[in-house]
């Protein structure tokens, strides 16, 4: 008995998901911005998949699907890099505004103590 390559690859999807989705939601917040970056990384790997596949071809559907994979591929990294930035961003420390007021009321002073002199 014979079993089909159509339903072992409908297996391996199925299993695929499942295994992505218990890995994704068990991911702690802490990582998941380095996990975003190396996404983007495999992301640009698969635009040099798409480019190679997209060469390779001879009918004009596949360059068409290929060409249509490498735009969607590009979207997903800049797209990706450009979330990653703002998660990023909001890690920062901000800087408090009376520190930056205390800042700027230091020279006035030295001024006025100048002037007095």
């Amino acid at each position: 008995m014979e079993v089909s390559h159509t339903i072992i690859n409908l297996i391996i999807f199925v299993l695929a998901i499942y295994v992505g989705y218990h890995v994704v939601w068990t991911v702690t917040p802490a990582l998941h911005t380095p996990l975003m970056a190396v996404t983007n990384a495999i992301s640009a790997i698969v635009i040099v998949g798409a480019m190679l596949a997209a060469a390779l071809t001879e009918t004009g559907l596949g360059k068409t699907m290929g060409v249509l994979a490498v735009a969607l591929a590009a979207v997903n990294v800049f797209g990706g890099f450009l979330v990653t930035r703002r998660m990023l961003e909001m890690f920062r420390k901000k800087e408090r505004k009376a520190v930056v007021a205390d800042a700027n009321a230091q020279p006035a002073q030295a001024q006025r103590q100048e002037v007095a002199s």
